[in-house]
């Protein structure tokens, strides 16, 4: 009896052994390949994304060069010589120029949307300061102009952060 023990053991331990490795070698085998899965699927998500991020980088470029003030009052003319209806025609252009790339701040950072948004806040502020010390439109252009011809206008600094992050993309 004791034979058939030691004989049914010589026979179990080695089969267990060799299930006990299997199973851990298939174990480790489908870990890795479920790793490798994810790591092309994420791969594949990013190759997707890329140019959807890339083209809320060039709206909010092209936003930040369309309410540069020099650019945006030399295009936007007053209809008037009333300054604060030319104030008005200007907030509201830069403010429908805003709201028409308000989505593309899922595709950006963090940091560049408050650039922009930060921007716009003061080129409208900009031009309500200088509304306040001007009696036309026609002086209130010329002031603006004049202004951010001897300073760089703050769109070029979101600009170049654009240009940045979109380096870091590629």
């Amino acid at each position: 009896m004791e034979d058939n023990l030691i004989e049914s053991i010589s026979y179990i331990l080695p089969a267990a052994v060799s299930g006990f490795v299997t199973y851990y070698i298939f174990n480790k085998l489908l870990l890795k390949q479920n790793s490798n899965e994810k790591i092309a699927l994420l791969s594949q998500r990013k190759k997707e994304a890329l140019p959807i991020k890339l083209q809320a980088y060039e709206r909010m470029l092209l936003f930040c060069e369309r309410i540069n003030p020099v650019k945006m009052l030399v295009r936007i003319k007053p209809i008037t010589e009333d300054t604060q209806d030319y104030l008005q025609l200007l907030i509201a252009n830069i403010d429908q120029e805003f709201e028409h790339n308000l989505v593309q701040q899922m595709y950006i950072t963090d940091d560049s949307w408050t650039a922009v948004v930060a921007t716009k806040n003061t080129i409208i502020n900009k031009l309500r300061q200088v509304a306040e010390t001007v009696k036309t439109a026609n002086e209130l252009r010329e002031n603006v102009i004049i202004d951010y011809s001897k300073t760089l206008p703050p769109t070029d600094t979101v600009i170049s952060i654009i240009k940045n992050e979109v380096k870091k993309l590629l």
